[in-house]
């Protein structure tokens, strides 16, 4: 399995193949992320998107698949639970599930399109997590309109900004227990830059021109699968920009790979290593779901890998929480 784009490409050896030290084929010992996705329903249609979410999608995350993940966050020791779409407060139980997860874990993050909370229904959202406390991370691809409206669509980047100041009104950004971190995603065929020195910029034009605040910024690399990776075959720039992720493969990623301390639940209840692997259809080893994994301890185990993992190792590295070369 895995998308079969990326390994046709024989130009690019197997992912497994750059590992000198073994143990970081597997998992580490005690999983700290229980990542969720709970459909992948969108308002939005981003082009950049891997799990090609949108508003013709109609795969949502049951409230027995929910339950499950409540289970497995009881019997186990996870730090933090990463609650992910689509725009995942579409999913119909999303209130009752972040409430639910708060009571078990300090910490909760949920990934945001921003322009959700805007809309007729979703916006009473901002106060609904300040009261949660939850940790609130929004996709904002460039802090100018027109780089940002390009990858998901006209007036986003307006909206967006006006999603971040009901944030900012409610305290994210300001109050130290209400963080809101932003990701930029490059728009095209390359690298992100200095997720430190993107950070500046973007804190620096944000509040400068629009008086916004926030925490923290994450550089995501696009992966070349889903909707990103149709638009590279399309464009015959597949095969250029997997060399490209390659040839920046940096050993110096590897120790923290998402996929080493975290689980990746999907809508249906399947296991995956990390939302990529979910993405490109490549279940955790044995094609465990979450009802497997329950009552029981959560054993160390092997990850599996494809060619769209040079996306995570390329450059500086590249994770659901941004950067992870070790320095």
């Amino acid at each position: 399995m895995g998308d079969a784009r990326l390994e046709r490409l024989d130009c690019i050896p197997a992912f497994e193949t750059k590992f000198e030290d073994k143990a970081l084929m597997d998992t580490a010992e005690q999983l700290s992320v229980l990542q969720i996705n709970v459909g992948k329903r969108c308002n939005l249609a981003c082009k950049h998107c891997h799990v090609e979410a949108g508003p013709n999608r109609t795969e949502v995350m049951s409230r027995e698949v929910m339950e499950a993940c409540l289970r497995l966050l009881d019997e186990n020791s996870f730090e933090t639970v990463d609650i992910t779409g689509g725009a995942p407060e579409l999913n119909p139980h999303f209130r009752w599930f972040v409430g639910e997860c708060a009571k078990r874990c300090s910490h909760v993050i949920v990934r945001t399109n921003l322009i959700i909370l805007l809309e007729e229904g979703y916006t009473d959202l901002p106060g609904f997590y300040r009261d949660h406390r939850v940790n609130v991370v929004c996709s904002l691809p460039h802090y100018t309109a027109k780089s940002t409206d390009r990858m998901r669509g006209d007036q986003v980047f307006r909206r967006s900004i006006e999603a971040i100041k009901r944030l900012n009104a409610v305290g994210y950004g300001k109050d130290p227990g209400l963080v809101l971190n932003l990701v930029h995603n490059p728009g095209g065929a390359f690298l992100p830059p200095s997720q430190t020195a993107m950070e500046a910029e973007y804190k620096e034009h944000l509040l400068r021109e629009y008086g916004v605040v926030f925490n923290h910024l994450f550089t995501i690399t696009n992966n070349p699968i889903g909707r990103f990776g149709a638009f590279l075959e399309r464009s015959g720039n597949l095969e250029d920009y997997m060399l490209k992720l390659h040839g920046a493969f940096n050993a110096g990623t590897l120790e923290g790979m998402m996929c080493r301390f975290q689980v990746s639940v999907g809508w249906d209840g399947r296991l995956y290593n990390c939302d990529f692997n979910q993405a490109a259809d490549v279940p955790a080893a044995g094609g465990a779901t979450i009802f497997d994994w329950t009552g029981k301890p959560i054993a160390k185990h092997k990850i599996r890998f494809g060619k769209h993992c040079y996306a995570c190792t390329a450059g500086q590295g590249s994770s659901c929480g941004g950067a992870t070369e070790r320095v």
